[in-house]
């Protein structure tokens, strides 16, 4: 019997950080156990089922394929084996209000296409493009590292990171350097959304974000990107790991700051060599952790932090199809207004901003026949906002139909709802336990990323671990599949375990 067999992983949480750490430490040969509130795996990349359709809970953009391609490897099943993908091209549509334009990653198209928009900026994609190609090649490794000494700040990678940093630039800054037009800037700015932040705030080294999609591409799974979180409990189930779903984990079971195991809703006792917390790390640390024992993240201090933006989210299922693209990102006509109503907490207006996800283009396997299930995100403030949604709900999902009705081809999409789910701001804190109702976690800002973010070993109990978008390396699918990577190679080093993996761990 090896040495990992005889060490006991309990994994709070099953979704795809929590996912990615079990599959692989289940791989190596710990003794797994997942523990999920839930009915389904996934957590905000579950799968949400109203009737015949189907639909992603949260994320929709795939990006990075070649990360989960590697975390599948090392879990000993390629990815090809359990998921189907398709690349879409475009990838998506921006709408303006005086124009649409395609986004591809094919260089000689998107550069016809920004000529044909905005003539005569096209010549600025390929320095975009050659400066972030850089950026990434030095920036993206230190995010694929372990931060749980202050050395590790200094380490060759870091040093030679440093130039590309624009520690002092906002990512719409430098994206307007670039391009020398507003309209222009935020076709490779909106991406600060996928962090919940403003591109006048978000840090300028999330430039690279764009850059990703350019040089990348963006990918869909049949069936929805939730069925990544599935094929992964699959995965993990086949190398050995416990999933038990509706189990409710009460509290972490602490002895003089060390993590022993946890307690479940129902009083059950569970022993543990280490403890991986895959819940909102706001909300794990204020209901986990009785009160009194954390000291850097108490209450307070967590009500202190920076947190994203929310989301409001419409889940409808049509009984008919519309030409509308796969994805499609229409701006309000006063972009920098909204936003600026967003992260000052102000309630909505009518003119907004939207993405909608018409996937059964693409996927027709999420709804019946001639149907097609359809997602809407709309940015909007977080909690802190004091927005009352139960009032406010019913007039704003009206506004957003009718500025979809008017900014896209789906003209008349009431008259074919027949099914419909709303999650609100204080329905993602009450229901699905994000505090704030932040759906993109913490804010990257520079004082919460890499040392500064919660770290993969946590720092403030001893065998306990963190993985999810709350903690490094942050939030969106591909940096959360490696935070799961991370907390696995740590606790594999941390029992002498010898692995191969395909990033780099202090």
């Amino acid at each position: 019997m090896g040495i990992a067999s005889q060490k006991h992983i309990v994994i709070v949480g099953a979704g795809p950080g929590g996912l990615t750490a079990a599959m692989i430490l289940a791989h190596r040969g710990f003794k797994v156990t997942v523990l999920e509130e839930k009915s389904r795996v996934g957590g905000r990349n579950a799968t949400l089922q109203l009737g015949p359709y189907t639909f992603d809970t949260g994320p929709t953009f795939l990006m990075l394929k070649d990360i989960l391609d590697e975390v599948f490897h090392e879990s000993g099943v390629p990815s090809s084996d359990v998921l189907e993908f398709t690349r879409l091209d475009p990838m998506y549509r921006l709408e303006y209000t005086d124009k649409q334009m395609l986004i591809t990653n094919d260089p000689a198209r998107m550069k016809a296409e920004i000529e044909r928009c905005f003539p005569g900026r096209s010549r600025h994609y390929d320095r975009f493009f050659a400066r972030e190609k850089a950026r990434f090649e030095h920036l993206f490794p230190c995010l694929q590292k372990a931060y749980s000494k202050p050395s590790a700040l200094f380490s060759r990678e870091i040093r030679q990171a440093i130039p590309h940093l624009a520690l002092t630039r906002k990512l719409y800054d430098v994206m307007f350097d670039y391009f020398g037009n507003q309209d222009l800037a935020l076709s490779f700015t909106f991406q600060a959304k996928y962090l919940g932040m403003s591109p006048w705030e978000c840090p300028g080294v999330f430039a690279m974000i764009a850059y990703i999609e350019h040089a990348f591409g963006i990918y869909h799974t049949t069936g929805g990107l939730s069925r990544i979180s599935e094929a992964m409990a699959s995965v993990a189930k086949r190398n050995g790991a416990d999933i038990r779903l509706n189990t409710p984990v009460k509290r972490l079971l602490i002895e003089n700051r060390v993590v022993k195991g946890v307690e479940l809703a129902d009083g059950e006792k569970i022993a543990a060599d280490d403890v991986v917390i895959n819940a909102d790390f706001a909300h794990a640390m204020n209901t986990l952790i009785e009160p009194g024992i954390l000291r850097k993240y108490t209450p307070a201090k967590l009500r202190k932090m920076q947190y994203s933006c929310s989301t409001f989210m419409l889940y409808l299922g049509l009984d008919t199809c519309y030409p509308t693209p796969h994805h499609s990102i229409a701006f309000a006509r006063d972009y920098r207004g909204n936003v600026n109503d967003i992260f000052g907490g102000r309630k909505p207006g009518t003119d907004t901003s939207f993405y909608v996800r018409n996937a059964s283009l693409t996927d027709p396997t999420l709804a019946p026949p001639g149907h097609s299930a359809v997602y809407v995100l709309v940015p909007v403030a977080n909690n802190r906002s004091g927005i009352d949604w139960e009032t406010d709900r019913a007039a704003f999902r009206d506004t957003v139909l009718d500025r979809i009705e008017e900014r896209t081809e789906m003209k008349d999409i009431r008259r074919h709802i027949v099914e419909e789910k709303v999650i609100t701001p204080q329905e993602w804190e009450n229901e699905h336990h994000v505090y704030l109702g932040a759906t993109f976690n913490l804010a990257h800002s520079i004082s919460q990323m890499i040392y500064f973010r919660p770290r993969n070993r946590f720092e403030e109990l001893d065998r306990c671990y963190l993985v999810g978008g709350g903690t490094h390396p942050g939030s969106g699918l591909p940096t959360i599949y490696e935070s799961g990577r991370i907390t696995a190679n740590l606790l594999s080093r941390y029992h002498n375990l010898s692995f191969v993996s395909g990033n780099l761990v202090v």
